[in-house]
């Protein structure tokens, strides 16, 4: 393992074969449900013990048709042999179920409704779901018993396996008028029944009809001398019937009431016309109080009217609603083919246009009529409304569990790059989730008929397993660098080491959910999960072995925080310009360890290379036009020639700066040296004279001092980029070349500098040195010529000493005469 992942990682070609091969396969899996390979759904259909059959004849129609079709249903059940057992409810729903408590099960009250109930033999002894018998017995008894009363609808509905809904498919209409509403269901519902994959298409909408009102004529009636309530109750009694009296029972309180109305063959109307309502009117009479017997068809008349259809509203708004089931297919797919039906067809009566933005209604339309201008909103409920809901809310929860995974492992990490490695592995094990869903799906196909959906579960434990991938990640990352840190192996070779050492815990891991997942993928409903589980964690231990370690060796994060960088381990263009966006905005940088250079050694540890020091912009200016370095600018000749020219200006100004410095400093050493001269002249012993000297001489060092300081500094980071050059000479590959250039050019200068300052220096010292020996010399002959000129001007003092006497003592006795006189 170890060889392998050291050869993939080795090679930029290998690498590259990796990366390619996971970019294709991550491609090819996310298009796989596009594609339609992988279908996906809410939840798959459940195999129970019960079924629910609902029949609704026309809204005109008798109990006793509601019975005829009810009946033809029963008896084409009697021959299934997994059926135990069959209710009828005639005129109302079924004690309440899972399914009946939103389909409206409890509000059946009508004449021409009614609802069978299948009891099955238990789902583990069967071969067949109830979902497949459904789907084989629907289109048999569609055909037998569909046509016996018009407008017929009969809806197989199964025990749902999530939350229960109107129906598969809801369509849902909003206009205020009426007719618009039942003009634009017609169409809508049309369109259902062409759509593959759809049935049981039914518009929960009132069928109007014509209907009778029998008026009694008050003045033929008094003219009769018959009652207008006498009238009116015979006239309910025969035809519907009422309690009349009551009979008194011996063993209870209670008072039976006596029913009375005309038998069947008499008050039934042969056909829905006036004429055979009239001719059975004509046939009945009622005395009056003369005892005449007056016929009921003179003191009533006949006036024909529509239907009142019942009003549906939502939301305050009048609206119609049709349903339809799917048939062994995701209701996703037929929604979007009926929709982009209705976009076509209507289009030609109305302007077709989509709501805008994206959310749980974003399948809705709204059409406007051309003619009248009514705006119709088409909405889409039901089931696809469930499973957009809880995508969403499962998408968010996925999003959220990535956004806290990445700043867990920020915190932990303190880098982005190794944190987004940890993501990737983890988010690319959906590689095999839904190729283990199309797997499954061909095995299903093949072996039951029937499709393997990309459920709710599904993503459920696709949310799951990314902490559970998530984790080998952190194993290879945590371990490469504990033996580059420790153990200072070098980078390839330890993420080589780290992945072989950690395959075998990796794979047990992985083999463990496996195990522990295969009892999950046999389950209607939570067999999307296991499959996730299965296949997902396959797909992450390939990730985390092969594609991992060439992240990670990508990754200059991986490193310590000392280490330095040559130009071949540079990352992309686009990571590079992130490192330096990042860079604008450092946090508390350690402080770096002060080194000196005292020793002059090939090799000491803790050098580091001093970097110019620039603003970060300025950087960030210069990276960014390094990106690019296959457009340089063309320098031209004259730019070239300014460049120069500056270049020799500026050499020429230092050098006269540094002869000035020189002037300077001689100058100060003669003054002083000459204001000192002039003071020993006062004195001629030799103690001032040594004084002078050394007064000199500090006086010297102290205007050298600085000079010499810089040399010496020059001279020891000279030394430094030297070892920093042989360094790199002996094989250490992990400096950059700039570095390598700037070594070399900051020791050339510095031994240049070295050099012209040694020389300058010398120089200077011997002159100083040779003044200080002139005026020595001629201090001394000074000395000598003013030595001998005291001695011989020795009598001459004397003399004049006493020519000085005389005249004082003549000048005295002059003023003594002048005072005595």
């Amino acid at each position: 393992m170890k060889d392998i992942v050291y050869k993939i990682i080795n090679s930029k070609r290998n690498k590259w074969i990796i990366t390619l091969i996971v970019l294709i396969s991550m491609g090819a899996a996310v298009m796989m449900i596009p594609t339609k390979l992988v279908l996906a759904r809410m939840l798959p259909g459940k195999s129970a013990n019960t079924m629910t059959i609902y029949v609704d004849t026309a809204t005109n129609a008798s109990s006793q048709e509601t019975q005829s079709v009810t009946t033809c249903i029963v008896n084409y059940l009697k021959q299934e042999r997994e059926i135990t057992d069959m209710e009828v409810y005639l005129g109302q729903g079924a004690p309440l179920d899972y399914a009946g408590l939103v389909k409206g099960s409890a509000l059946k009250r009508l004449k021409n409704q009614a609802e069978i109930v299948l009891n099955f033999t238990n789902k583990n002894d069967r071969d067949e779901a109830t979902y497949m018998m459904a789907h084989r017995l629907r289109p048999h008894i569609e055909k037998e018993c569909g046509d016996i009363v018009p407008h017929t609808s009969i809806k197989f509905t199964e025990m749902p396996a999530g939350p229960p809904t109107l129906a598969t498919i809801v369509v849902e209409l909003y206009n205020p008028d009426a007719n618009a509403l039942r003009k634009m269901a017609a169409q809508v519902a049309n369109i259902l029944e062409d759509t593959e994959g759809l049935v049981d298409v039914d518009v929960m909408q009132d069928d109007i009809y014509t209907k009778y009102n029998l008026v009694p004529d008050k003045e033929k009636i008094i003219l009769s001398g018959l009652n207008v309530e006498q009238v009116n109750q015979i006239i309910y009694l025969a035809f519907k019937g009422m309690p009349i009296a009551e009979k008194n029972t011996k063993n209870q309180q209670d008072q039976i009431p006596i029913f009375l109305r005309l038998n069947e063959e008499t008050r039934v109307v042969e056909a829905d016309t006036e004429s055979s309502l009239l001719s059975k009117l004509v046939s009945l009479e009622l005395m009056n109080d003369k005892g005449m017997m007056v016929p009921i068809s003179e003191v009533v008349k006949i006036k024909s009217a529509e239907s009142s259809p019942t009003i549906f509203r939502k939301n305050l708004k009048n609206m119609v609603t049709i349903t339809a089931e799917c048939d062994m297919v995701s209701q996703v797919y037929p929604l979007l083919e009926a929709r982009e039906k209705m976009l076509e067809v209507l289009k030609t009566d109305y302007n077709m246009s989509k709501v805008p933005g994206i959310n749980t209604y974003m399948f809705d339309l709204i059409a406007v009529d051309k003619k009248t201008g009514d705006e119709i909103l088409i909405r889409w409920d039901g089931e696809m409304k469930v499973s957009l809901d809880t995508f969403r809310d499962l998408g968010g929860a996925f999003i959220a569990a990535l956004v806290l995974m990445f700043l867990l492992m920020v915190v932990y990490y303190k880098s982005f790059a190794l944190s987004g490695i940890v993501l990737i592995g983890s988010f690319l094990s959906i590689i095999g989730v839904i190729v283990g869903h199309w797997v499954t799906d061909k095995i299903s196909l093949y072996a039951a008929d029937t499709h393997f959906f990309l459920t709710a579960t599904s993503l459920i434990g696709f949310i799951s397993l990314m902490g559970i991938s998530a984790r080998s990640s952190l194993l290879l990352i945590d371990f490469s660098k504990s033996l580059i840190a420790d153990e200072g192996m070098e980078k390839k070779e330890a993420i080589a080491v780290a992945t072989a050492t950690r395959a075998k815990p990796i794979m047990l891991t992985a083999i463990a959910i496996i195990l522990g997942s295969l009892l999950l993928a046999t389950d209607p409903i939570f067999g999307g999960l296991g499959i996730a589980l299965i296949f997902g964690s396959i797909a992450a231990t390939l990730v985390s072995l092969f594609f991992i370690p060439v992240l990670m060796d990508n990754a200059r994060a991986l490193m310590p925080d000392e280490h330095q960088f040559d130009d071949g381990e540079r990352k992309g263009t686009w990571c590079i310009l992130t490192d330096n966006l990042k860079s604008l905005f450092p946090g508390k940088k350690e402080k770096k360890r002060e080194h000196t250079a005292h020793e002059d050694t090939l090799l000491y540890e803790g050098y580091e290379c001093e970097e110019t020091d620039r603003t970060t912009w300025c950087t960030l200016i210069d990276n960014i036009k390094s990106f690019f370095p296959d457009k340089k600018e063309v320098k031209d000749d004259e730019e070239n020639l300014v460049q120069t020219k500056d270049t020799l200006h500026y050499e020429e100004a230092k050098r006269k700066e540094e002869e000035n410095n020189v002037k300077w400093r001689t100058t100060l050493i003669d003054n002083v040296k000459s204001f000192l001269t002039k003071k020993s002249e006062t004195k001629a012993d030799d103690k001032n004279k040594m004084t002078l000297s050394t007064m000199i001489d500090k006086v010297k060092s102290f205007l050298n001092v600085k000079t010499e300081d810089e040399v010496d500094n020059a001279y020891e980071k000279a030394k430094a980029e030297r070892d920093f050059i042989n360094l790199h000479n002996m094989g250490n590959k992990q400096f950059q070349k700039r570095d390598l250039d700037k070594a070399i050019e900051s020791y050339e200068k510095a031994l240049k500098i070295k050099e012209d300052k040694g020389t300058s220096f010398k120089l200077e010292l011997a002159k100083v040195q040779k003044e200080k020996e002139d005026k020595k010399k001629q201090a001394e002959k000074d000395d000598k010529k003013d030595q001998d000129k005291t001695e011989e001007d020795k009598p001459k003092k004397d003399e004049n000493k006493d020519t000085l006497d005389s005249k004082k003592e003549k000048k005295s006795k002059k003023k003594k005469d002048d005072k005595e006189e």
